[in-house]
């Protein structure tokens, strides 16, 4: 439906009628007004899978919903580093939700990954920002596809549990702009998802759904986003306030408590009623284009959909890593220890909780095969070490060839609705990890979890396989995984840290009260272990393969370009291996001189491409001014300082195999302002300026290259550095003391303005 048959319709609606439909009709309804024809739509909670839920409804995954698939979470999907699968898995996720009626899914999260403490982690992407957007946009990519909306979430800062519906954000303008932000903007700015779901939380002090700066400056008037911004279910604080920030849907339902307050506000003058219609615009196109788009043949195959979970699930878990032990022999006497063998945990607790219609866990998956036997080893429900368990898991691994631990992390760990309170296992797994180790030297752990733990255990295993929380049919591609039926290739798209206390928002999450700092800045993640030169467990990017690759021919086709231009990388990837497989070629970009404190490496690109043994294919990335830029608060904007760059490209942030060196240069001159508190070193840094040094300098000591007549213990003391150094550092208004008695504070004040007018 056009925009001007939007209007007309708007136009014979009541203010009462208007203030409704920027409410929810129930817990997943927007509202309908029949006299109108204008229908109701249902949104369903997501991101990976359809958590529709038929009866009565709720956003905490207390009440069954329909029987559905549940594809890999938001962990496991990132680390796939796969454009192409996610927008299948989108397109997957769109059929679903045409065949069931459901007009926008609530999903992707892309929150960054700010602490591994953070209980809804396993629902988000990465630490790394563009790796976030970039899936992000490729899951949105792939379900709009279907004419059906998604609402990427939760706008913004919301990088935690605790206290999530009421603690304040604290975040400096240029942490928001180059992390938080950006997490968002690539995916809304290229694949115009439909919806936005804005956060619970405050951002430095402002409650998001009343936050006019990101809701209509960005996220409209910088991006472009063209649809509704829809609450956090019961994000709601003050409805007048946030409708005129931009914030258009609340849900659910207020049962009419907040419309009458919008009816009330436009009847006493306080909000204009136009602004009520721009709402009901931008939620009426929503409502028309799935409408107007239903595709009433859609099916929901769920069988055929679960092979393609498997399919997803097979490039999301990450070989962490292999002394030699896999793939395993099909014909070895293998044991599967551990309850997610016959139970695995493939998903979060929440809102996104899938009522999978089957599940294939690793058991079901080596059913057919007589040499794999099975062993408990632990319960879940408490962390209390089973002694019988353990005693029968430590026999069999002692019988077997190979033992294989499937461990990690119980929905009591990690959740919606609480943060973890550390980083470890639990002790009873830790514990029998050990144990079956010490008994059987041919180990490999199997993990189950949604964020990073700590590994006491690692020198002990000759193998480590992180699954993430793989979805309904992680077992099958978990066990084509360790007998090398299919090759491993995805990566971490986070660093796994050797301990909680190494992360960088360690000391400051999850905040005080309602009030939680973001001290470490832009070093979150990789950004901060790297620039330190930290060891880690596993760092961002790390993933291993049955095959092997070697980079060769870096080349660029320009080494220098202006920041409004952009520069062509190639380089060649060969599988120098004995089967097929695919690599992420990643490439991150260093600033070798900066002004301003930035990480040693960020990523900007990323490509993961498939090779036969022996086969070499040439990769190809451009970069603009975006990937050599940092966000000047200054000018308030994307700025390039002119300079030398290292492009480099790696295997993870910590193996980089190639670097090529450019140069940069800056087409924006920043505004200068001096005043008497500028350094003659600031002013040194403009060559046009020397004739104001110099006058500035004129009869002063530190200034003079005349020698001394004669030499004392003192004056040896005091070397050409020493003075040049003193004059780098000395403000202007220090030539008073320093500069032989001949300046006057207004012969200095005439300096300043020809300065500043000079620029």
């Amino acid at each position: 439906m056009t925009l001007d048959k939007i209007r007309e319709i708007i136009s014979q609606m009541t203010l009462e009628e208007k203030a409704s439909m920027c409410s929810g009709a129930d817990f997943w309804h927007t509202e309908a007004i029949k006299r109108l024809g204008i229908p109701g739509t249902m949104v369903s909670d997501g991101p990976h899978g359809l958590r529709k839920q038929a009866q009565e409804g709720d956003h905490l995954g207390i009440n069954d919903s329909i029987k559905a698939v549940c594809f890999p979470a938001g962990c496991g999907a990132a680390a796939s580093f796969n454009r192409e699968l996610i927008t299948l898995m989108g397109e997957t996720l769109g059929n679903e939700c045409q065949a069931e009626g459901v007009s926008v899914i609530l999903g992707p999260a892309v929150n960054i990954k700010r602490s591994p403490l953070c209980g809804r982690n396993f629902e988000y992407y990465s630490e790394d920002p563009l790796l976030a957007t970039e899936i992000a946009g490729a899951m949105i990519k792939g379900v709009q596809s279907k004419n059906v909306g998604t609402s990427i979430k939760h706008f913004l800062a919301n990088n935690q549990e605790t206290r999530r519906m009421s603690s304040s954000s604290e975040v400096d303008e240029r942490t928001l702009r180059e992390i938080y932000l950006a997490a968002f903007e690539g995916a809304i700015a290229k694949q115009k998802p439909w919806t936005v779901m804005c956060s619970y939380n405050k951002i430095n002090g402002v409650y998001a759904a009343q936050n006019k700066e990101y809701l209509t400056k960005v996220l409209r008037d910088e991006w472009g986003f063209d649809g509704y911004v829809v609450s956090d279910w019961g994000a709601v604080n003050a409805r007048v306030e946030d409708l005129e920030a931009g914030m258009d849907l609340e849900m659910p339902s207020s049962n009419g408590v907040n419309d009458k307050l919008i009816v009330e506000a436009v009847r006493n003058g306080a909000l204009e009623e136009s602004v009520v219609d721009q709402a009901c615009e931008r939620i009426l196109n929503i409502v028309y284009r799935f409408t107007e788009n239903r595709d009433s043949n859609a099916v929901f195959d769920r069988d055929k959909d679960h092979e393609i979970a498997r399919k997803i699930a097979e490039e999301t878990i990450v070989l962490l890593k292999n002394d030699g032990i896999l793939p395993l022999k099909e014909n070895e006497d293998i044991v599967f220890i551990g309850k997610y063998a016959k139970e695995p945990r493939f998903q979060g607790g929440g809102s996104s909780h899938i009522n999978c219609h089957k599940v294939t866990s690793a058991c079901d998956a080596v059913a057919g095969m007589r040499n794999v036997t099975y062993a408990q080893g632990f319960n879940d429900d408490q962390d209390e070490v089973d002694e019988a368990l353990m005693a029968e898991a430590v026999q069999a691994a002692k019988k077997a060839k190979v033992a294989v631990i499937f461990a990690g992390l119980p929905d009591a760990f990690e959740s919606e609705g609480f943060d973890r309170s550390h980083m470890r296992m639990p002790n009873c797994q830790n514990e029998l990890i050990r144990k079956v180790a010490e008994a059987q030297p041919n180990t490999v752990v199997v993990l189950h979890n949604g964020s990073p733990v700590e590994m006491p255990w690692i020198n002990e295993v000759k193998g480590i396989v992180e699954a993430y929380l793989g979805g309904q049919a992680v077992g099958g591609a978990c066990v084509d995984l360790l007998f090398g039926r299919i090759n491993p290739s995805a990566k971490l798209p986070e660093t796994f840290p050797l301990k909680l206390e190494d992360n960088p928002s360690y000391l400051f999450y999850p905040g005080e009260k309602d009030r939680v700092e973001y001290r470490e800045g832009v070093f979150v993640g990789y950004r901060y272990y790297d620039t330190k030169k930290m060891d880690v467990l596993f760092p961002f990017g790390h993933g291993l393969s049955y095959t092997t690759f070697t980079y060769s021919n870096l080349q660029v086709d320009r080494e220098s370009i202006k920041d409004n231009e952009t520069v062509k990388v190639t380089v060649d990837v060969t599988n120098t291996g004995s089967r097929t497989g695919k690599e992420v070629v990643q490439l991150y970009v260093s600033d070798r001189e900066s002004t301003v404190i930035r990480p040693v490496k960020e990523l900007r690109d990323f490509a993961k491409v498939e090779l036969q043994p022996g086969e070499t294919k040439t990769v190809e990335f451009s970069l603009g001014k975006r990937a050599f830029a940092y966000w000047n608060t200054q000018i308030h904007d994307w700025h390039v300082e002119t300079g030398e760059f290292e492009l480099l490209i790696g295997k993870s942030s910590r193996d980089i195999v190639f670097t090529k060196t450019i140069q940069v240069e800056s087409t924006v001159k920043l505004p200068v302002h001096y005043t008497l508190d500028t350094t003659i070193g600031d002013l040194m840094e403009d060559p046009n300026t020397k004739p104001f040094i110099s006058e500035l300098m004129k009869g002063s000591a530190l200034f003079s290259d005349e020698p001394k007549e004669e030499s004392t213990a003192a004056s040896e003391a005091i070397t050409k550095d020493m003075m040049m150094a003193m004059m780098k550092y000395m403000p202007i208004r220090g030539a008073l003391s320093f500069g032989g008695g001949d300046m006057t504070v207004e012969d200095l004040k005439k300096i300043v303005d020809q300065l500043n007018n000079r620029v």
